[in-house]
Parts: structure tokens; sequence; C-alpha cells
């Protein structure tokens, strides 16, 4: 899973690190390399963008809605729009648009089994297609979702075309070039290994993939960072590696075998230099409302108890102890119930404080103010459900590229090609074009017999009809 910057942080001064920099010696190939691919391949992606009972679909010129044959059903001008709900037989396809003297009526409200809409291009400037709050290039396929009541919107967008979004969506676009720029590939590098050409989409825009925001993210510096690298992917043994990426990693990043089934030679435990990152170091207070609803099947929680970590000092498994009993959790799990940042984690009890006891002063002074007898006080015992600490360090998995590491490294003077090479060990940086005619040929093979007009085929081919 790919990571994401939080933007809620607000980006702080930068210090160097003091730890020298572990980047491994480059091949002469790799650091010759051509900063952008020539004539390289530019396939299209399918992105989940939202799943919905009702979207409103415009278009800043004027819209195009297809069936998935591929017919042009009708046309709208400029400041028209589409309202799709779903419908028993698919999707309900109604037209919004403002009052026009003497403009033709309205087409009739449509039910297909999916609808393609297309931005009408302009004489100028970029076609675009305006969905809920963000704007996006490419066209959308709108077809009924696993769950009956929703809609699923899907964006065939090119490659390259994505990608700014992605860069911007994940980074500051402040940042260094160079950083940009390794964000530009791995980005690159993951969205094209996700392909699958026999689901319904390869990708999501959340960080269950990596984050896309539509044209509201690009930036002149994202775009650039794209073009700079345009075609350059991360390969280990002539196939696409899984070039993960994750806000922080808390000094240290994690065996990819450490947290997932299986290690990956290029996914190794390296220094990070994320010192500068807001989440390098944190505490989050988990009072005992949040234990409760956590771990409700105990009760709440007294205590958690770590019971082995990985190398880099990740949890592995803990015991949370609660009223009603104890359980066994794995690291990950332990951070999905308390919403931690990461599993480079330990706990502590909050300080707390005991009560004075209420003992009238009658009982045990005599008239004459001596001491006669201390009356017996209750035992003073901690709180049955406390309110825990985590202490920990980092934002993320920890696998893979440290986002925070690779800003460090490009202020250092690092290049995009050493950050890489830092992060992904053993990986060759290498333009897609030479690997995409075996990718491409599989792909067809597993999407053959299938219609021309389905987002299965349309990822093999160019964005637009």
């Amino acid at each position: 899973m790919a990571g994401m910057f939080v933007r809620s942080v607000l980006l702080t001064s930068f210090r160097r690190c003091a730890a020298p920099l572990l980047a491994p010696c480059l091949g002469l190939a790799s650091l010759m390399l051509p900063l952008a691919a020539s004539a390289s391949p530019d396939p299209s992606l399918r992105v989940l963008l939202l799943e919905a009972a009702e979207v409103r679909v415009g278009g800043a010129h004027g819209l195009r809605l297809l069936d998935a044959s591929g017919r042009e059903r009708f046309r709208l001008p400029e400041g028209g729009a589409l309202a799709l709900r779903t419908t028993a037989n698919g999707v309900q396809v109604d037209v919004v648009a403002p009052a026009v003297q003497g403009a033709a009526p309205l087409p009739a409200p449509l039910r297909l089994p999916e609808v393609w809409i297309d931005a009408v291009q302009p004489t100028s400037g970029d076609a675009v297609l305006h969905l809920q709050n963000r704007t996006y290039r490419g066209r959308l396929v709108v077809r009924p979702a696993a769950v009956a009541t929703a809609l699923r919107v899907v964006n065939v967008v090119a490659l390259e075309t994505y990608l700014p979004s992605v860069v911007g969506s994940e980074m500051p676009a402040s940042w260094p070039l160079e950083a940009l720029r390794a964000q530009a590939v791995a980005a690159r590098t993951y969205a094209l290994r996700q392909r699958r050409p026999e689901q319904p989409f390869d990708l999501k825009a959340t960080v269950s993939s990596q984050v896309y925001k539509g044209l509201e993210a690009e930036t002149p510096s994202t775009r650039e960072a794209v073009r700079g690298t345009r075609g350059l992917v991360l390969t280990h043994q002539n196939a696409l590696i899984n070039a993960v990426f994750h806000s922080s990693a808390g000094g240290t990043t994690e065996n990819s075998g450490d947290l997932w089934q299986r290690q990956m030679p290029y996914l190794v435990s390296v220094a990070d230099f994320d010192e500068a990152s807001p989440v390098s170091r944190w505490r989050q207070e988990l009072p005992p409302p949040l234990l409760a609803r956590a771990f409700a099947e105990l009760g709440g929680v007294q205590r958690i108890d770590i019971l082995s970590t990985t190398a880099s000092g990740r949890v592995r498994q803990a015991r949370v102890v609660g009223p009603s009993g104890q359980l066994l959790v794995s690291g990950a799990e332990l951070r999905s119930r308390l919403g931690l940042r990461s599993t480079l984690v330990r706990f502590e009890a909050a300080p707390f404080s005991f009560p004075d006891p209420e003992v009238p002063p009658s009982t045990w002074l005599s008239a004459t103010g001596v001491l006669l007898s201390l009356p017996a006080l209750p035992p003073l015992l901690p709180p049955p459900n406390p309110t825990l600490v985590a202490v920990g360090r980092g934002f993320g998995h920890g696998v893979g590229m440290s986002q925070w590491g690779a800003l460090a490294m490009a202020q250092r003077g690092s290049s995009f090609q050493e950050i890489l090479h830092h992060y992904y060990r053993g990986a060759q940086l290498r333009p897609y074009g030479d690997i995409a005619k075996t990718r491409t040929a599989a792909d067809a093979g597993a999407a053959s017999g299938s219609s021309p007009w389905s987002p299965r085929n349309a990822a093999l081919s160019s964005a637009r009809p």
C-alpha cells in the first residue's frame, strides 16, 4: 500500500541528519540514465474515484454520453450536466441544464447497463470533467457497484496525465524537484504494477492505492517532475517492483517480510533521514472510551504488553488485557484498532492522582488535639481502566521510500536516482518501454474476448476513442 503525506501538518524547517548517507554505490549505467525516456509508452489506467448512490458530472465545455458499444447517445453544450443514479437495470441518466430560451429540448432520461462520459474538447486548453467537487482529465465510466445501491465511477486516464496529480496529492509541491521526481518514478512504477485487466478497476484514488485528487493537486512543479522522468520505472529481474512508499519511517524503514508475507529483495530495512518530520516522534493519548470501543470484546483495556518486535523495533505481536479477558493481536491489527500512526510504538500509563480520603477529623483527634487513632484507609489502587499513552515514531507502514526521508536527501543534494536506490535496494531504473512489450502482450491475452469499449480494454489503449 502506498503512503500519503499528511497535509494538516505544517512543514518544519529542515535539520540536517548527523548520520552518514547510506545510499549504495550506483552503477555507471544508472548514473548516466537520461532524465526522460524518449518515445515511452503511455498506457491508460482505470482509477476508482468513488462509489455513491447518486453522482453529478459536468464538463467545462460540454459533455458527450456514449453507451458500452461506443455509440454516442447525446451531446450537451457548455453548462450542461448529468445526474446519475442506480436503477434495477443499471444506470439512470438525467440531464440537468440551465434553461436557455430557444434551446433544444433536453434528452429524455436514459437507462443503460453502463455509460461512458467524455468532455467536449475546446478549441484551446484541456478537456476536463467535473465530478462532485473535483476536476479530472480523461473519461469516466459509470456502472453499478458490487453493492447494488451504489454506482462505481472510474476515471480512464493516460498514465502520464494521471501522475502530476498523484505527485501533488502525495507530496507537497513546494518540496525540492529531486524529491518530487523520486515520488513520480515510485508512483509510476506502483501504478503500472497494479494494472489488472480482468478486474473492474486498477487503482483507487485514496491511500488504499495512492492519492489522486484530480487537477486541483497539479502544479507546475509536479508536472515538471513527471515530465523530467517520463517513462522511467523501477525494476528487479526485468519486472516492475512493488514501489510502496510512506510518510515517515521514524529513523529506520521496515523489511517487507516483517510486515507482509513475502520478503522482497529490494524492500529491506535501511536508515531513514526523517528527523525533520513532525511525525518522526509522537505521543497519542488513548482514553478509556476509545479503548472500550477498540476492544469491546474485552470490556476496555487495562494494559497492552508488547510480546515481540521486528528487527526495526516495530510491534510484531501484542497482548491486550481487559476486564473480560485478553487478546493476542498483530502489530497491524493493533495499529488499525487504535488509529496509531505506526507500529513503531510502546505504551505507558498516563499519570493519575489518588483522591484524598474523606475522613471526618473528629474520628482521629481528641478535643485537646492529641492524636488518638487513625482510621483504616482504603488501599491505593490505580484506576481499573486507565488512560494509556502510545509513544511512537514515524507515520505509515514503514516499507519502501520514506517521503520525509526523500525530502532530507534532496535537500542534502541527492539526485532522484540516489534517493530511489537508497530506499529500493538493488532495483534498476529503466524506461518502461524496455519491458512494455512483454507486459502488454500478457494484458492483451487476459483481455481477449471482451468488448472493445469495456473498461478492461480501455486500460490497454488510449484514454480517448
